[in-house]
């Protein structure tokens, strides 16, 4: 199962826990390290004089390599210039253009990781000096920036980028989706739904338990539904309240939906969220959490249970190494 992408980053397996939003914690991140893949911790929140002692706290935890991942929806020039001078050497930048980033990275010394959504993007990306290409399907879980489904976008990023490595991304939860990824010509995965279900990741438990009975088909697409806080931002959440509220009245554009303003729940400092809003109900999150957005990608009928963020890691292993050598027997 290793790949060339494992000895660029420095891991044992070709596997990257994906920004999972107010869920990609330290804790979860040095998890996944120490288990031989590539823990992350989502920074686009954070502020840049906070981001140092994330760094740290997930540098005290595991001596294995992780990574930062800082949208480019919001100026990332303060938290990139803190993340790498805390001395993290692996970053993502997503959502955005990273051309103008690129020899700021390079020059401390990290390898820069970019997320597209089509071939052009990927091509381009390459073109600025990205180091390494996510090419994450419509399928994905919370924001996709993509309108291609995942078996067809990553042969053609892979064709587009050739040989910069590229990670695949959008549905995939199992060893039978990494092996089909492995085979399109990827690297590696980026995963998010299913390191929703680890243990360590700080979800809130009536979101755990949506999750754990979830189908496929009810991780639906929305281009401006879950909006307030992050606009022109289409998303993948699990069908809810709020959803439903939302199509019975004819699914009206942002300014003419049923329950605007209104107060569903709480951050722990008593800070109120609204319907509609983009906030990952996490666990110290209270009040109406059936109606926030419970972000999920389409491979979520295929997790059933929680499990330590470790045994993901291996079982995940396992499962790729058992689907490559069922396919080796059938030749």
């Amino acid at each position: 199962m290793r790949t060339p992408v494992c000895d660029l980053f420095g891991i044992d397996v070709p596997i990257v826990q994906g920004p999972i939003g107010s869920a990609s914690v330290p804790a979860l991140a040095a998890v996944v390290s120490d288990a031989g893949a590539l823990g992350t911790i989502a920074l686009s929140w954070t502020k840049p004089e906070d981001v140092a002692a994330l760094v740290d706290d997930v540098r005290a935890r595991t001596s294995r390599p992780f990574h930062a991942n800082i949208l480019l929806e919001w100026p990332p020039e303060g938290r990139l210039e803190a993340v790498l001078e805390a001395g993290a050497r692996i970053v993502s930048l997503t959502w955005g253009d990273p051309g103008a980033y690129v020899a700021r990275v390079h020059a401390a010394g990290a390898i820069l990781i970019a997320a597209v959504g089509t071939a052009e993007e990927a091509r381009r990306y390459a073109a600025a000096g990205v180091d390494v290409i996510c090419a994450q399907g419509w399928e994905a879980g919370g924001h996709v920036g993509s309108e291609v489904a995942t078996m067809a976008l990553v042969p053609a990023v892979v064709d587009a980028v050739s040989p910069v490595p590229v990670l695949a991304a959008g549905g995939i939860v199992d060893g039978r989706g990494i092996a089909a990824a492995l085979g399109l010509g990827a690297q590696g995965v980026w995963l998010g739904t299913r390191f929703l279900l680890a243990e360590e990741a700080p979800v809130h438990q009536h979101y755990r338990e949506r999750l754990l009975g979830a189908r496929a088909e009810d991780a639906v697409y929305a281009a401006d539904l879950f909006d307030v806080g992050w606009e022109n931002a289409p998303h993948r959440a699990l069908r809810n309240s709020t959803r439903t509220l939302w199509e019975e009245a004819g699914s009206p554009p942002p300014g003419e939906r049923p329950g605007e303003g209104e107060t569903v729940a709480a951050r722990a400092d008593g800070t109120p969220i609204v319907r509609y809003s983009s906030a990952m109900p996490v666990a110290s999150i209270s009040g109406d959490i059936e109606a926030l957005s419970m972000w999920s990608g389409q491979g979520i009928g295929l997790v059933d249970r929680v499990q330590p963020a470790a045994e993901i890691v291996r079982e995940l292993v396992d499962e790729t190494d058992a689907a490559i050598a069922a396919l080796a027997a059938r030749r």
